[in-house]
This record gives C-alpha cells, sequence and structure tokens, in this order.
C-alpha cells in the first residue's frame, strides 16, 4: 500500500511501539488518528488525537465519527496497538485485573474491527495489524492471564483474515518478544533493560508489512530480540 494520503488509526498512542509508529506513518505523509487515553507529546499537522478508551464500545463509535470529520478520505489502516499486562499466579489474580486485561486487549480489538471494517469495505482496501505477543504462541509461567488474552488476539487475526481477504483487506498479527516500553512496569520479575527491542524496530516492521503488494499478505510477523541477554 502507497501511505501517503492514507489515513491510519492507531490505538495506543502516548508512547512505547504505538508512539513510533505514529511517527514513520507521518514521515510516509500519511494522516493519523491517534486514539488513546492520554495525548502523546506530539504536534503534527497531520495527525489527530482522539481521547478514547478501546474497551468502552460507545468510546470507539464516537472516536470513529470524530475521526471521518478529521479526515474524509477514509480509513486505510488499522493498528490495534492498545494492551496492557498484569503478572501474577492465576489463582491469586485480582479480578479487576483480569478484567482490564480482557477489556483492553480483546474486547478492544473487537470493538475497534468492528467499527472500522464496514468503512474499510466501503472503499474496497485496508490493512489492519493486530499488535499480539509470543505471550500469544507460548505458556509463560505467572503470566496465564496475558497469555490468554494475546492467545484470543491470534486466534482472532487468523479467523479474521480469512473473513475480509476478499474484500481486500489484509489483517497481520504481529508477535513480538521483549521491547523496551513502560509495559512491564506493571512486572515487578521484569525489568526493562538495553538488550530488549527498541519500539522503532517495532514500527519500522509495521511499515515494511503496510508497503507490500496488494496481494501479498503477511498473516503473521514474529519479532525477537538477538541476544535478549547482550
Amino acid at each position: 500500500m502507497e501511505l501517503k494520503g492514507k489515513t491510519a488509526v492507531v490505538t495506543g498512542v502516548s508512547k512505547g511501539i504505538g508512539l513510533a509508529t505514529v511517527k514513520f506513518l507521518l514521515e510516509k505523509q500519511a494522516n493519523v488518528a491517534g486514539w488513546g487515553r492520554t495525548a502523546p507529546k506530539l504536534d503534527h499537522p497531520n495527525f489527530y488525537f482522539v481521547p478514547t478508551d478501546v474497551s468502552d464500545f460507545a468510546s470507539v463509535e464516537k472516536s470513529l465519527g470524530q475521526t471521518k470529520q478529521q479526515f474524509v478520505e477514509g480509513i486505510s489502516v488499522l493498528i490495534n496497538n492498545a494492551g496492557l499486562g498484569f503478572g501474577g499466579t492465576l489463582s491469586d489474580m485480582p479480578l479487576d485485573q483480569w478484567h482490564q486485561m480482557f477489556n483492553t486487549n480483546v474486547h478492544g480489538i473487537f470493538y475497534c474491527c468492528k467499527v472500522i471494517i464496514p468503512e474499510m469495505k466501503k472503499m474496497g482496501e485496508g490493512h489492519i495489524i493486530n499488535i499480539s505477543s509470543i505471550a500469544g504462541t507460548n505458556g509463560i509461567e505467572n503470566m496465564a492471564g496475558y497469555c490468554g488474552t494475546k492467545h484470543a488476539v491470534n486466534g482472532i487475526s487468523h479467523a479474521l483474515f480469512k473473513e475480509v481477504r476478499n474484500d481486500g483487506i489484509k489483517v497481520t498479527c504481529v508477535n513480538p518478544g521483549s521491547v523496551n516500553t513502560n509495559f512491564f512496569d506493571n512486572f515487578d520479575s521484569i525489568t526493562t533493560n538495553e538488550h530488549m527491542m527498541r519500539p522503532e524496530d517495532i514500527a519500522a516492521s509495521l511499515i515494511n508489512v503496510l508497503e507490500t503488494h496488494p496481494n501479498l499478505l503477511t498473516s503473521d510477523l514474529e519479532l525477537r530480540p538477538l541476544k535478549p541477554k547482550g
């Protein structure tokens, strides 16, 4: 896809992978609507921040309306990046943390896809990228809840790409390993370090996937640090 002049929606844009992806899209001269709880420190004429709680369907519907008013060309790209995780054994997991992970990581993707796919179908083109994790393909001790949400993201992505491929819409599931972001703030056993991947590494890979030939689909992409321990 030629990104110049296209409209992209990116969720979870305050920092990390989301913010890095927005910056790359803007360099490609795309129009970007950033959906999130907190506005990033970013000032660009082609960037429009929309306060959004992806775990609330009414909020997502409202954000779609605001985005369509700002960018009338139609939405060609959706990057479902918003997500969070909490560590701990399943039996000790607080109910609110469990529900918060599923409401954001799983229901949020469903809500965003549900409102934007019809817009893409009208244009006969689109690309949805769901940011999952290697936790979506592996079981990780003391991360059962988070793993559960990311396994769901992978399953949803794999089914969805078959549903919409004949509408000209691509669906890509991205499974990164450890990335140096604030994601690990909720995990006492994990500390970010320079040997993790950089957010801009992930963002650059997303741009590469978006810019492929119209008839080429990358259904899954796994990204890992080469030397995670240095």
